[in-house]
């Protein structure tokens, strides 16, 4: 395949692909015209932000079979025509959620303390205590809008904070051991800090406005590590000055499709960024929520296994004269009602080497591979087992899971959900004629070690 990058990433990337058999060509300083020119040579594309691919683009990249985009959203290419011409589209939410869930959790605890007001008074000459006692985060619910990659990484950062997690999502059942799936009106009227994980669509597109926030029962804190155009500026700032919004932690702005170095030249600050530039209640930073070292490389190689699964292993894949099912026992899940305490008990009694998850044994494959399978009590009131009623639920260990769904909705067998990919694999799940939920995995147990 011969693949142009359009965006200088890291170099892992293109070694990657290359390693792989495909060819590459950069080109970081042509114009869109200029690349629209010759984008009938390429089978791929990978960018980050350089430019939209639009209608234009796309009718001009004859046998484009793929654009990969290095970040989580895909909002600057036009996907339902990149559909319909049957391009591929690769994002990577999972190569920077970590980095966006400690960025949302360092902003709050920056604000909740008066982390920077604290810093610069000091700087000043100034040490004043009283006037810097900050507010804890334990005891408090956290509602957090748009329970993907990135909403899924913030609530398991706040594991062990003593909060109450809730979440709303467009999509049901997406519960997990971190955080209840709730309705919007049940969050407005709970939640204490809002955080929002939402891509950019018609839904999220200037959804915090005055209407929006008047819904919240309790005045809250707010924090965006999303997209700018899902707040809208004005609003929050009347919010702030009558108090509904206690204080906001903004790493995207709506102003961001403007210069921000004209802004910051001329000092014609719109008045409701004036506002928060000023504020003490404002943590702001410059959309840098996923952008860390680690995530940079997470990035690139998430891009280069997900080509490589869709593109370049297909070949041997054909040639196998049947898909090998279930090759384990990946996991036993069962409700209870204190997970923590059953761990404990585990722990101390049975000797299980107990985190998180609940734990995971260790064992190897035909090959000699190491292979694990994981324990894990779920809190009694999880979603996660649905749309089964039982009380447990089986993880299953398969070689190649797309190919395997594929294979059973042929055979009528019901599949639930789509398919999840993290760094530890790839999951779908499916329903048995009795209504047990059963998860296949496709693992990667090396990232456990």
């Amino acid at each position: 395949m011969r693949i142009l990058l359009i965006d200088n990433n890291h170099p892992i990337l293109q070694n990657g692909l290359e390693k792989l058999g495909c060819i590459c060509d950069e080109d970081y300083t042509s114009t869109k015209q200029q690349i629209e020119e010759k984008i009938s040579n390429y089978d791929g594309v990978v960018i980050r932000s350089r430019f939209n691919i639009d209608q234009q683009f796309l009718d001009k990249a004859n046998n484009l079979k793929f654009i990969a985009r290095v970040g989580a959203g895909l909002e600057s290419i036009n996907e339902e025509y990149a559909e319909k011409k049957g391009v591929y589209l690769i994002s990577a939410p999972e190569g920077n959620r970590n980095a966006v869930g400690e960025h949302a959790l360092g902003m709050l605890l920056m604000l909740f303390n008066n982390l920077k007001k604290a810093d610069l008074e000091i700087r000043n000459g100034k040490w004043l205590r009283e006037a810097n006692r900050g507010v804890e985060l334990e005891g408090k619910t956290v509602g957090i809008i748009g329970y993907g990659n990135m909403g899924k990484a913030f609530a398991k950062k706040l594991k062990g904070f003593d909060v109450e997690v809730i979440c709303y999502d467009i999509k049901e059942g997406v519960s997990d051991e971190n955080c209840k799936q709730v309705s919007l009106e049940e969050l407005q009227e709970k939640t204490d800090v809002l955080s929002i994980h939402t891509p950019y669509n018609r839904l999220s597109n200037n959804m915090v406005n005055s209407a929006f926030i008047n819904n919240f029962k309790k005045p809250f804190y707010l924090i965006n590590t999303a997209r700018g155009s899902a707040v809208v500026t004005d609003d929050l700032v009347e919010a702030l000055i009558c108090k509904k919004v206690l204080g906001a932690c903004l790493d995207v702005l709506e102003y961001e499709k403007l210069s921000f170095e004209n802004l910051f030249q001329n000092d014609n600050f719109p008045e409701a960024f004036d506002y928060l530039i000023e504020a003490e209640n404002i943590i702001l930073s410059p959309h840098i929520a996923g952008w860390t070292i680690e995530s940079k490389i997470k990035l690139a190689q998430i891009i280069v296994d997900k080509v490589e699964a869709k593109f370049l292993a297909q070949n041997t894949l054909e040639i196998k004269p049947e898909i090998k099912k279930v090759t384990g026992i990946g996991g036993l899940f069962f409700k209870t009602k204190n997970p923590a305490k059953l761990k404990e008990w585990y722990k101390n009694h049975l000797g299980f080497n107990t985190d998180d998850w609940g734990c995971t044994f260790w064992w190897k494959d035909e090959y000699g591979e190491k292979a694990s399978t994981q324990w894990s009590p779920f809190k009694d009131d999880t979603t996660y087992f649905t749309p089964s009623t039982k009380e447990y639920m089986f993880n299953y260990r398969v070689n190649n899971l797309l190919e395997l769904l594929h294979k059973l909705k042929n055979e009528g067998v019901i599949i639930v959900g789509e398919v999840e990919e993290y760094e530890y694999g790839k999951f779908g799940w499916i329903l048995d004629p009795e209504g047990n939920k059963i998860e296949l995995w496709e693992p990667i147990d090396s990232s456990f070690l």
